[in-house]
This record gives C-alpha cells, sequence and structure tokens, in this order.
C-alpha cells in the first residue's frame, strides 16, 4: 500500500481497492502520522519546494521591518517583480531578543531565510518558574518536541540579525529596495504611490507593511481606520553580557543550559532568554501600567524596573541589576478590523498594520510571517490580474480570524500569568505540575504545553491554508 496527497484535506490511500481518501472534519491529530511520511520522502530543496507565479505581478511593499521583508522574499522567490519602500535611510531594527516559534521557521527554510542567519539560538525548553523562588512551576520541552510534532525548530535570536537575514535573502532574490523614501500619498485605486519628492510609482498591488502606527492602514480603511489601543502593559527591555553572568555563581547556570525562563506573578513577569550566538542574554521586565506613557521618564528606566522586581527572586534581581541601558516601552494592541484590504482590491495591509498584539505568546512577528506566506500564495496562484480583488478577499478570509484568535491568546496569557497569590495561582500552577513532573496530561495553563493550543499554534501551515482556500474558492486543482 503506497500513501500520495492530494491538496484538499486527508490522505489518499492507494491500494488493491483503488484511491481511498481518509479524512476527518473534526479537530484531530491522529491523521499526522499519515502526513509525515508522504512529506518525508518530498525532495526538501528551496527551489523545489516554491511554486512560480502563474501571473508574475509588480509588486510595491511599504515597510521593511520583518512583515515586509518576509513578505518580500516569500514573493520574489516565487518571480514576482518586487520593491520595498521604507523610510528609514538604513536598515535599523529596535529591540533585542525576538521568539521564532516552528509556524514561522517551517516558512523561514522553504523560503531559504535560514542559512543567512548565523546565530540563532534553539532552547532546549520553556520554563516557568515562581516569582519569588525561581521554583519551576510550568515547562515546555521545546527539543526534541518541536521539530518532531511540527516539523521545524523553535528559534530565538536577536530581532536585527533576523531582519538583516531576511534582507540578504530578499537582495538574493533581487528585491529591489528603495530606502530613505517617505510615502506622501497612496492611491488605493490605482494603485500607487507618491513620495514626498513627487514622484509617483505604479504596480499591479500595494502591500502595506509599515507597523503599528501605519499610514498605509488609513488609506485602505479611511474613515473607518482604528487605530492601536494601550493595554495597559508596558515592557523594560534589556540585553546583558553574558560575561557578567557567567562571572557570578548565582546567574551562570541560566547559561549552562540553554532555555527560556520566564518568571511570572502578580501583574508582572519577566521573560529571559539566551541570543545572539550565546554572547547576549535578551530580558524583557513586563508589567501592568496605567499611566500615560507621556509621563515615563526614560532616565529613570532602570532605577524603575529594579525597584519594581526588587523582592523578586535574587537570581533574576542579580541579572535586573547587570542592565546598563533600558527603555521602558509601552506595549499597544490592534482593534479588530473588519477588512485589510481596499475596495478596488488593489492594496493591502498585513503584520502589526493589520494585527499588533500583546507579545504574550510570542506571535507577533511570527503571524506576520504567516500573512506573507499565506498572501505570496494566493498572489501566485492567480492567472490574470482581473483576479486579484478575489485573492485579496481569499486572504482576508483566512487571515483575519487567525489573527483575532492569537491576539486573543496573547491576552488570555495576560491573565493566566499574572494571578496574585491564592487561590486562581494555586489552581494554575498545580494544572501545571505534570507537565513539570513529566507526567502525561491532556490540558495544561500553559498555553505553549497544552496539547490543543499548542497545536492550533505551531502545527498552521499558512502556505496550505493558502492552497486549500484558492483551490475551493476557484475550483481549480493546483498542482
Amino acid at each position: 500500500m503506497t500513501y500520495t496527497s492530494e491538496e484538499s484535506e486527508g490522505v489518499v490511500f492507494e491500494g488493491a481497492l483503488g484511491p481511498k481518501k481518509l479524512t476527518a472534519s473534526y479537530p484531530t491529530r491522529s491523521l499526522e502520522f499519515l502526513k509525515k511520511l508522504y512529506q518525508s520522502t518530498l525532495p526538501r530543496d528551496v527551489d523545489e519546494i516554491a511554486q512560480l507565479a502563474e501571473c508574475p505581478l509588480n509588486i510595491i511593499i511599504v515597510g521593511a521591518g520583518i512583515g515586509g521583508l518576509a513578505t518580500a522574499v516569500a514573493l520574489a522567490q516565487r518571480g514576482h517583480d518586487v520593491t520595498v519602500f521604507e523610510q528609514a535611510p538604513v536598515l535599523v531594527e529596535v529591540g533585542a531578543g525576538i521568539q521564532v516559534p516552528p509556524n514561522s521557521t517551517k516558512l523561514l527554510r522553504r523560503w531559504g531565510v535560514e542559512p543567512h542567519v548565523k546565530d540563532f539560538v534553539e532552547p532546549k525548553a520553556i520554563n516557568f518558574r515562581r516569582w519569588e523562588n525561581g521554583a519551576v512551576i510550568g515547562h515546555t520541552q521545546l527539543i526534541p518536541d518541536c521539530r518532531t510534532a511540527f516539523g521545524a525548530p523553535y528559534y530565538v535570536v536577536h530581532r536585527a540579525h533576523y531582519q538583516q537575514a531576511l534582507y540578504d535573502r530578499a537582495l538574493e532574490l533581487g528585491v529591489n529596495f528603495r530606502m530613505n523614501s517617505r510615502i506622501n500619498t497612496y492611491d488605493a485605486a490605482r494603485p500607487s504611490l507618491t513620495l514626498e519628492d513627487g514622484k509617483e510609482h505604479v504596480a499591479d498591488v500595494i502591500i502595506g507593511a509599515d507597523g503599528i502606527n501605519s499610514n498605509a492602514r488609513k488609506a485602505v480603511l479611511g474613515i473607518k481606520d482604528k487605530p492601536p489601543v494601550l493595554t495597559g502593559f508596558a515592557a523594560y527591555r534589556a540585553t546583558v553580557n553574558t560575561s557578567k553572568m557567567l562571572a557570578d555563581p548565582d546567574t551562570r547556570w541560566l547559561l549552562e543550559n540553554p532555555g527560556q525562563n520566564c518568571w511570572i506573578g502578580e501583574r508582572q513577569h519577566a521573560m529571559t532568554y539566551v541570543i545572539a550566538g550565546g554572547s547576549t542574554f535578551n530580558v524583557v521586565l513586563s508589567h501592568s501600567e496605567e499611566s500615560d506613557p507621556s509621563s515615563w521618564e526614560q532616565e529613570t528606566a532602570i532605577e524603575d524596573a529594579n525597584r519594581r522586581f526588587a523582592d523578586w527572586d535574587p537570581c533574576l534581581t542579580k541579572v535586573i541589576g547587570m542592565i546598563e541601558t533600558t527603555l521602558k516601552w509601552p506595549l499597544m494592541s490592534g482593534q479588530a478590523l473588519d477588512r485589510w484590504t481596499s475596495a478596488s482590491g488593489r492594496m493591502v495591509i498585513l503584520g502589526d498594520a493589520a494585527h499588533a498584539m500583546l507579545p504574550y505568546m510570542s506571535q507577533g512577528a511570527a503571524i506576520a510571517v504567516e500573512d506573507a506566506g499565506c498572501l505570496a500564495t494566493l498572489l501566485s496562484l492567480i492567472r490574470s490580474t482581473a483576479e486579484l480583488p478575489a485573492a485579496l478577499e481569499v486572504f482576508e478570509k483566512i487571515r483575519i480570524p487567525r489573527a483575532n484568535q492569537m491576539q486573543e491568546a496573547s491576552a488570555v496569557n495576560s491573565k493566566l500569568w499574572h494571578f496574585a497569590d491564592g487561590p486562581e495561582q494555586k489552581a494554575r500552577d498545580e494544572a501545571m505540575r505534570p507537565e513539570v513532573e513529566g507526567r502525561h496530561f491532556l490540558q495544561s495553563p500553559n498555553q505553549w504545553s497544552d496539547p490543543v493550543t499548542q497545536a492550533w499554534c505551531y502545527g498552521y501551515d499558512a502556505e496550505e491554508e493558502a492552497r486549500k482556500a484558492w483551490t475551493q474558492w476557484s475550483g481549480r486543482k493546483i498542482q
């Protein structure tokens, strides 16, 4: 008996009785072993995986952040003519560490990005720790579980190195970059954009990936634009040179067995992990904050961070004491949007421009990469520009629910992690005990471990979902 695959869901059995498709319309992972068996026979060369566009397009992308660059790579790999407009004179990414989970790494690997990142770190596990003493209260095994279950690793990396890798791959694929280019106006119907110097640039489609304060979103939605909102949380983001930690026996252990450690307590938490090939320790100190960001004094940020966590686990407070510079950032979230595309069907937004979210699922950038994979797949399946509006409509129908749910999951973690000591905290910790002790479990308040949440989050394949949706819409079988 042999196994083959179709673009629709399920597995085809070819035996003595002929092809017979095994499918399931309910949530299940019982058929995953057959999918893996088939996929293990597929060619893994990047060029063999990418499907060239049936109708190559002239595409403008606005914004050279992670979402914009990922979209440029995914489109250029399929043969589209891509130009990226970026207002910064040089490529600059603010921030420090970023998590790159399997739902995005599976796409990055297909697009040939992985070899361009020289210092990915693959943590062995994520440990949730009690705020006052560092006791492990939750545990997610990442190695080998992510590769085994979801076919891709879970990485952490410096954000600037991640962005540079995407940029290098984009250049390799022939993407054109127009740096120091400020957009003055958009014409979403044509579509075109006009720069501050008065030059107009026309394309088949314009993709707005210009971040949380997106002007492209305003051009797409007009008076129906919904700007991002404060969430009531803020974060100090910082890095520590690991040489300092190695010199202190109380912190050295955090580097000897690389993993992610997250101390959780009442209304605040601390996420830490190694980046930059092991030379830098990333620290994010998140806390509830109701005051106006305009009133914050960045000059006292280090002092304020140390004060907020002063009575926490001594190991953590030592690490915080090693921070030399930090800034306090307000955490924003996008409001749910009814649509991401213009009425003309020729302009679309993605990434933080469409769905900024709390970082508590570590999925903001990953969902932008999913956007890129989904959109590039759909735009490569159309047979003429007349099908562009339909492709963007299908994109919306797939991506808006997915992004909204991830925003929701992130908000749920803002509750789960921040209980005050008491009945809810004790019940949460007790419910996570099986994963800490290595016992079998069917559910967990730790969404990184909860089997249903984990499969929904990391098992998702944005390109596959796009192909399925386009097949359903067009009635055309994809080769």
